[in-house]
């Protein structure tokens, strides 16, 4: 029977991005099913989160992701426009978010369609590989062209579709799962966090015994 693998993604994180290819490929060698699990960045669920973490902290972490991106020879670069509209001196989430939400809702839409997981990895490469406004033009088409899908069938979908409320399961569920950040993978109610935990996560499906594929 086919292992399910539930991925709490969000379009804002570049660890989420750094783990695309390796979560791809979990999927390609293992008998499994990724669920693509989208949730909304820390920063619009917590909304006092970067008021409180210090300057050096986000100084860190911005010079961490492309540390690694380099490292794993991807593409990156400051997201052009940032998915969630934020003083970046400060710190402070701004009251109207023009991008998160409907990013987040295809998120949704591309799961219930069978291919969230590829979804998420061609639009986070959009975002984060130095693809400069990322949300004009024919950039987001082409990406969810090559996740296999149609983004203005998409669009369509989420007008008026339930799309925030599977988000509102997605956070619960993610808690549930004892965590709070992303990427998180769940086997088995089991979290692994991190994008430099998937070969750990590899690991425990060997355990399980979940076949390989091939």
């Amino acid at each position: 029977m086919t292992e399910r693998v539930d991925v709490f993604w969000s379009f804002r994180s570049p660890y989420s991005y750094l783990a695309g290819p390796d979560m791809l490929a979990l999927e390609r060698d293992f008998d499994v099913r990724l669920a693509l699990r989208v949730v909304l960045p820390l920063a619009v669920r917590q909304r006092d989160f970067y008021d409180r973490a210090s300057r050096d902290w986000r100084d860190y972490i911005a010079l961490d992701w492309r540390r690694r991106a380099e490292f794993l020879g991807m593409p990156h670069g400051r997201p052009d426009p940032d998915p969630v509209v934020i003083d970046t001196d400060t710190g402070r989430v701004a009251d109207h978010q023009p991008h998160i939400h409907w990013l987040s809702h295809l998120g949704v839409e591309a799961e219930r369609r069978g291919l969230g997981a590829a979804f998420a990895a061609e639009v986070s490469r959009l975002i984060f590989g130095g693809t400069a406004s990322w949300n004009q033009g024919i950039h987001l088409a082409a990406a969810t062209a090559r996740a296999g899908l149609h983004l203005e069938d998409m669009w369509e979908e989420i007008e008026d579709g339930d799309h925030a409320d599977a988000i509102a399961e997605n956070h619960s569920a993610l808690a549930q799962a004892g965590h709070w950040g992303v990427p998180t993978f769940v086997v088995r109610g089991e979290p692994f966090f991190g994008q430099d935990r998937v070969e750990l996560l590899r690991w425990r499906l060997e355990r399980l015994g979940v076949p390989r594929r091939g």
